[in-house]
């Protein structure tokens, strides 16, 4: 299941990489917080992912 998640957290990144480029070429800083915001939807992502994880084995292994 990590394989999956990583593959989408680097396209998320990789999209928040071409907002940001984005909005430095057209001086938007609309588009430069919606490459701030993905980017840390993607990190987010990341942490609940490792947290959920390491409960549910924690979980598992009590019961």
């Amino acid at each position: 299941m990590l394989i999956p998640i990583l593959i989408f957290d680097v396209a998320l990144v990789a999209w928040s990489l071409h907002l940001m480029e984005e909005a430095f070429y057209h001086k938007e800083f609309s588009l430069m917080l919606a490459g701030t915001l993905v980017a840390l939807a993607a990190a987010a992502m990341l942490v609940v992912y490792f947290l959920m994880g390491n409960c549910m084995t924690y979980l598992l292994s009590a019961s």
